[in-house]
Formats: C-alpha cells, sequence, structure tokens
C-alpha cells in the first residue's frame, strides 16, 4: 500500500448508495412492524399468518445480508485512503464503537428500558464484530480472505441439526458466534442478553463483501465488474433454486407442499435468517448483485432520494429506531393507555402492551410518515458529510 499520513477524500459509488438507500428504506418496514402491528403474530407461523403479512417480512430480509455485504465493500474502498497499519486501526476501533453502540444506544431504543434488563445483539453488533474480525485479517493477501470468506458462506450450514454442546463455555461460544437462534442468556437475575445475530456466518458475508470491493477500485474496467455482478448475481439465484426446490442443503428446515398454493410459496420462501442459512443468502445477495448493475445505469429522482439516505446509513439507522419509539410513545399514551401499561410483563420491550397498534396498512403509513420525517435531516447530515472532514465523520 502507498504510505497515507491521513485518509484521503472518500471514493463514493452512487449505485451502491442507491442499492443501500433502497434497503435502509425498506428495512425500517420491518422495525416499525415489531411496534406497531396489533396482535404481535408471527409473520412465518403458516398457522396463523397471510400473504400480506408474510411478504412484509420476507421484503426486509434483504436488508441485513446487503448490508452487511456492503459494508465490506466500503470497507476495502476505506482501506485505500490508508496504509495498512492505519486501515487495521481503523476497522478494529470502528468495530468496537459499532459494539458499543449496539449495547448502549440501539439497546435502549429498542427497550425503551433504561435499566437495561434486556441487552440485544442484532446487526450492528454483527457488522461491527466482523469488522474487528476483518481488520485483523487484511494482513492477510486477499486471496486468503476470500477462500476463508467462501468456506464460511458456503460451508457454515453443516452444522444444521448436528448434536452440539448444549452446555458449558463451548456451548456459549457456539451460539454466540456460530448458531444463534434468539440465543438469549441469562447475565444475573434480572438482566439478560440476547443475541439474534450469530457473528461468524456474518462475517463471511462481510468477508466477501471486502474481495468484491476490488472491483470498485477506479482501476477496474466497469464493463468487466459488470459481467462478475451479473455472473455472481445469477449463479446466486440459481443455487437457490436447485437448492431450496430439492432440499438438498443449505437450511435447517426443509420445506413442505402446504394445504393451500399461497401457504406452499410461503413454506417455500420462509429460510432462516437466524443464523443466516446459506439459501436464505443466495436468495437476498443475489437479487442484490444484479441491482448493482441496473443502479449503475439508472438515475432519476427516485434514485436521488434514495443516495441521500444510503450515504448517511449509520446516522438513519440511528435516527430511525428512536423516530419510530417516540410516535410509538405518543401512539401509546393516545390511545388511552397510561404508566401502569408500560412494561411489557411478556418481553423485554416497553409501550408495546397486548393489544397495542394498527391493523398492517396502519403499520405501512407509519413507516411511510418516519421515512419521509427522516429525508431533511438525512439531507442535512449528508452535505455536512461532504463538506466536512473531520475524524469523527468516519464514525457516524
Amino acid at each position: 500500500m502507498t504510505t497515507l499520513t491521513e485518509p484521503g477524500p472518500k471514493q463514493r459509488i452512487e449505485s451502491i448508495d442507491i442499492l443501500r438507500g433502497l434497503i435502509m428504506l425498506i428495512m425500517a418496514i420491518d422495525h416499525t412492524r415489531d411496534y406497531f402491528h396489533k396482535g404481535g403474530i408471527d409473520p412465518t407461523n403458516l398457522a396463523v399468518t397471510t400473504p400480506f403479512l408474510f411478504f412484509t417480512r420476507w421484503i426486509t430480509h434483504f436488508c441485513a445480508p446487503l448490508f452487511v455485504f456492503l459494508s465490506g465493500i466500503s470497507a476495502n474502498l476505506a482501506g485505500t485512503r490508508r496504509t495498512r497499519p492505519q486501515f487495521s486501526a481503523f476497522l478494529i476501533k470502528r468495530g468496537l464503537w459499532l459494539v458499543l453502540i449496539e449495547l448502549v444506544v440501539i439497546t435502549f431504543a429498542l427497550t425503551a428500558d433504561p435499566g437495561y434488563h434486556f441487552i440485544v445483539l442484532q446487526v450492528i453488533w454483527a457488522i461491527g464484530f466482523s469488522m474487528i474480525l476483518l481488520g485483523l485479517l487484511i494482513w492477510l493477501p486477499i486471496e486468503a480472505i476470500a477462500v476463508l470468506g467462501v468456506v464460511i458462506f458456503f460451508g457454515h450450514d453443516l452444522l444444521d441439526n448436528r448434536n452440539l454442546p448444549n452446555t458449558g463455555a463451548g456451548a456459549f461460544l457456539l451460539k454466540m458466534f456460530m448458531t444463534a437462534r434468539g440465543f438469549i442468556s441469562p447475565i444475573n437475575q434480572t438482566h439478560f442478553l440476547g443475541d439474534f445475530y450469530a457473528v461468524i456466518p456474518w462475517t463471511g458475508v462481510m468477508m466477501l463483501g471486502y474481495v468484491f470491493g476490488n472491483i470498485y477500485r477506479s482501476s477496474f474496467d466497469a464493463a468487466r465488474r459488470k459481467k462478475i455482478l451479473r455472473l455472481a448475481g445469477g449463479s446466486l439465484i440459481a443455487l437457490f433454486i436447485i437448492l431450496r426446490t430439492f432440499n438438498i442443503y443449505g437450511d435447517p428446515i426443509p420445506w413442505e407442499h402446504q394445504k393451500t398454493m399461497a401457504l406452499t410459496v410461503i413454506a417455500y420462501f420462509d429460510v432462516s435468517k437466524y443464523p443466516p442459512s446459506l439459501i436464505y443468502l443466495c436468495m437476498t445477495i443475489g437479487p442484490g448483485l444484479l441491482l448493482l448493475v441496473l443502479f449503475e445505469r439508472v438515475k432519476n429522482g427516485l434514485t436521488n432520494i434514495f443516495v441521500i439516505y444510503g450515504s448517511v446509513p449509520f446516522f438513519y439507522y440511528v435516527c430511525h429506531f428512536y423516530l419510530i419509539r417516540l410516535i410509538n410513545v405518543i401512539v401509546f399514551y393516545a390511545d388511552g393507555y397510561t404508566n401502569k401499561d408500560i412494561v411489557n410483563k411478556s418481553g423485554g420491550f416497553n409501550f408495546v402492551p397486548k393489544g397495542f397498534g394498527f391493523e398492517l396498512p396502519g403499520v405501512y403509513l407509519v413507516w411511510f410518515i418516519v421515512i419521509v420525517l427522516l429525508y431533511l435531516p438525512c439531507r442535512w447530515y449528508f452535505n455536512y458529510k461532504r463538506t466536512h472532514r473531520q475524524w469523527w465523520l468516519s464514525y457516524l
């Protein structure tokens, strides 16, 4: 690497910002549903779900894998502006910062519990820890990172339905980092840790994103990049269809024909996110790679809006949770609930008593209000980042 005394100007790839902005907006649908959908029905429960409800959940499946994958690409491009020691230190420090944000800022937004009785580890935790690991691995040749990423991406489902340890430190580490499916562990009698994103499978996604970052270097031929993206995206989609149709490998729960065609389709596309199965990753990242090609040649008013949100993902992510929660509290009191109803005795998320919320059209209305209200703050911060170069902007 060339010797740099300080990071140079950040290289922005518009197609990446467009895709990231799109998935950030879609992501907010699921988070709005968590706090406003009346009844708290599990969208993947075939006994009670509906096609509209399942679609509301399924469309947001694309967000986390593409967000992590694009984070890997962005990490690669950030490395072009730093020496290797600077880059390694930056990834480790940013990763630690993101883990801290998940533990303190995001957990409070999720639970609205100042006592932190339930600490939640989700996508920011996974990205942060993956960045720490990547910060240690960037000393290896890019080929070695690619091989390790491929092994994790395609091979982690070998642990599905295996007889793994259920007790002891080994079981705890396996669940935390490899096999977590809503793993909840007591910290003490009143405080609990919930790990919903097993780190290692997501690290494999980030590693492959980091490798793909090479095709976004300014010296890389654009036509060749599009060819690679089409081939990779089409191959992942084909692999999803083959593996899922014949229940060969790549997801712990095979699909089965149901009593109706609608439920059969739901069962087919109901793949495992916790942890992310190979089939889940193929289903989501494959189309995302094809969208990256499309967004290289599509530019209009709508994509310009996506760019705003996609250029300030961390800022948007934190703000959208707190805005959803603010609206949640306002509706809570407007509906006649009182302070005695704040604590949710059936879970760690306050201000969502049983029966609270709206039907799905109301959920979508709240979602639309949230993303519209965040547009001007995101545009302000987008312009601020373009015109300022303070060191702390790299962490926000």
